[in-house]
């Protein structure tokens, strides 16, 4: 089969390389499945930089998130388990983490129904208790994850205000459905926002961005908001201001979502069914902007590491089924 290798830690249109490979062999509690459409997320360029909080032993396949195929012919979700990741004809995950695919999406849009979708459902609702008629501040709002946070404060009820760089990017929040876009690159995020706002604020901030961005969040976090930070894409991890979070009195909640997959694998199950039950009505649908085969894999998870990419780009091997 084919699949991508990292062979040297660096960046990923330098150090992914295409090869002829064995399948993997399941050990033990594992399945094989054929991938139909593996979703390029950040934490694959972090993980060909040797910068992901999980090292895989050299060489490995990276690839977190897919929809594959099983022996007996079931379409499902999963995350492969390195080093056989995504990025290949093949893919090898644990058995009990797999999650039925929803028929109301196709291949792309099903393996995008997980990482970024739980990890806002987790954020919002287990974490922040967002409520209906609140307002909710999503930066990069038109990044994968981000452009997940969107759509799932809009079917809660939020008002969502989406902070992007560049018009190409607001114009995708748009239509993501937020009603305010701040494009940081031509606005000033802090006014924009306290204008947006009547002076009051967001009380709820979905960063997976760090750095000014977070910087931004505590200037414009309404009384009792929550920040909830998921992750730090612009390459910078803040030192909040403990003080500032006691004077303004409002919270900060740290969301590592992967740890629900050994703390309490069934709240996942329980998150899935409820993503599920959205995508049937279409109160969420994945923004899958590009398709590209499996040959396209490595500049696509360097157009994502450099953050030049709306949505998700899914990898669809020659042997998937992808609509």
């Amino acid at each position: 089969m084919q699949a991508w290798q990292v062979h040297e830690n660096g960046e990923p249109s330098e150090v992914m390389r295409l090869a002829e490979t064995e399948r993997p062999t399941p050990g033990a509690g594992q399945v094989l499945l054929r991938v139909r459409a593996a979703n390029v997320n950040f934490p694959d360029a972090l993980l060909c930089r040797g910068q992901y909080q999980v090292r895989p032993p050299l060489p490995f396949t990276p690839g977190v998130e897919i929809c594959g195929e099983t022996e007996d012919g079931r379409r499902v979700i999963a995350n492969p388990a390195l080093p056989y990741g995504g990025f290949a004809e093949y893919a090898v995950a644990d058995a009990r983490t797999l999650l039925p695919a929803p028929e109301s999406l196709d291949d792309a849009e099903a393996a995008a129904l997980h990482i970024g979708y739980q990890t806002g459902w987790f954020g919002l609702h287990r974490r922040a208790r967002l409520e209906a008629g609140e307002t909710l501040l999503v930066h990069a709002a038109a990044g994968g994850v981000g452009s997940a946070a969107v759509q799932l404060g809009k079917a809660a009820g939020a008002t969502v205000i989406g902070v992007v760089g560049g018009e190409k990017k607001a114009a995708v929040a748009r239509e993501l459905g937020c009603d305010v876009v701040v494009d940081r690159r031509a606005e000033d995020v802090v006014a924009a926002v306290k204008e947006a706002t009547g002076g009051r604020g967001a009380d709820v901030i979905y960063d997976p961005v760090g750095g000014e961005a977070y910087t931004q969040s505590a200037k414009v976090v309404a009384f009792e908001g929550r920040i909830v930070v998921v992750g730090f894409a612009g390459g910078t991890i803040p030192t909040p201001a403990l003080n500032h979070a006691l004077v303004k009195n409002y919270s900060i909640l740290g969301l590592h979502w992967g740890l629900y997959n050994t703390k309490n694998p069934e709240l996942v199950r329980h998150c899935h069914e409820q993503l599920t039950e959205l995508a049937a009505r279409g109160a969420v649908k994945p923004l899958v902007s590009e398709r590209v085969p499996l040959a396209g894999a490595a500049g696509a998870v360097q157009r994502v590491a450099d953050g030049v990419t709306t949505g998700r780009i899914a990898v669809v091997p020659e042997n998937g089924a992808a609509a």
